[in-house]
């Protein structure tokens, strides 16, 4: 495949649309709610995990599990840089996943699948044998997913939307068929050729895989210029992870860095709305707290955990969902 311009039909018949999530008008998500299902003492439908980049001055992976598991989060989601260290150390991740599950969590994502889908071939089997390492951490770990993310950063029309959909269904093939683990791909602010939801959907609708699945995270909907109203086109089976995060009035969009990330219900972000998008859309997979903060990092990280807890709480409940 090499024209990377879409037609109307090749969009919605050839990507087989319907199937991968996206939603038909006049055809509403069917209804999963179920009272039973909720998580977090009832407060919300869906489990709460913590991204360790939000606790990362802990010193060790297995203080940052005490760290969310004593807060009391439902997931923990590592960083792959984590579970190389803890194996250079002569962990065993199956160890530290049953460490994870003792304190009554799961893992919902690791972060993360670098360079994901190289733009030539030679580039792409170069890179297979550390994917397949980036599986089996994921794997002997316990998680659901591994978050695939196209670094380095390209221009748009020097990327090639088709190549990367082909590789993407070798991913999925790869990473479900051999490991267990669902690759699902983010977008990131800073990636010209991946910065918005839609970027991301086409190439995962495009990979023409039934588990092809995108992470969204509210900080690079907003700086990335996606905007909130994508979410109500998705199906919630097509998100596998729903990162969250607020961020404050000032510096302007544009000038906004991860560092500016802080608690949920803080900032000006419209939560309500988009926690309400969710929930009509029938996803049912983990809320994720991902933030960079340095002034977070200073303080008592284990008081940190339980504050970005409870306020994403808040935000649910007020979302009435």
């Amino acid at each position: 495949m090499s024209d990377n311009t879409f037609t109307r039909k090749e969009f919605l018949i050839g990507s087989g649309a319907i199937a991968a999530g996206i939603a038909v008008p006049g055809c509403s998500a069917p209804e999963t709610d179920n009272s039973a299902d909720r998580f977090q003492n009832g407060r919300s439908p869906w489990p709460i995990s913590i991204d360790t980049a939000t606790i990362r001055p802990a010193e060790s992976i297995e203080e940052k599990v005490r760290i969310a598991g004593e807060a009391g989060y439902d997931g923990f989601e590592p960083w792959e840089g984590e579970l190389n260290e803890y194996e250079e150390n002569g962990g065993d991740l199956r160890e530290l996943n049953q460490m994870i599950r003792d304190y009554g969590m799961d893992v919902p994502n690791v972060v993360a699948l670098w360079n994901a889908i190289p733009t030539t071939q030679e580039e792409w089997e170069d890179v297979q044998e550390e994917h397949r390492e980036r599986f089996r951490q994921s794997s002997e770990i316990g998680a659901t997913y591994i978050q695939a993310v196209l670094t380095p950063a390209r221009e748009w029309d020097e990327f090639n939307l088709y190549w990367a959909a082909e590789r993407f269904h070798d991913l999925l093939v790869m990473g479900i068929n051999d490991y267990n683990v669902i690759p699902a791909l983010n977008f990131l602010q800073f990636l010209p050729h991946n910065q918005k939801i839609g970027q991301a959907s086409a190439i995962a609708l495009n990979a023409d895989h039934e588990s092809a699945k995108i992470i969204p995270d509210t900080f690079h909907m907003y700086t990335g210029g996606s905007g909130w109203n994508g979410l109500k086109h998705l199906q919630g089976h097509f998100i596998a992870n729903f990162q969250i995060n607020d961020v404050p009035v000032n510096p302007p969009r544009e000038e906004l860095e991860d560092e500016h990330r802080i608690y949920p219900g803080d900032g000006i972000f419209p939560l309500t709305q988009i926690l309400q998008d969710l929930k009509s859309i029938g996803f049912t997979d983990s809320v994720s707290l991902q933030l960079f903060n340095p002034d977070y990092w200073e303080q008592d990280l284990l008081e940190v955990a339980r504050t970005g807890l409870e306020k994403t709480l808040e935000v649910i409940e007020q979302a009435g969902v």
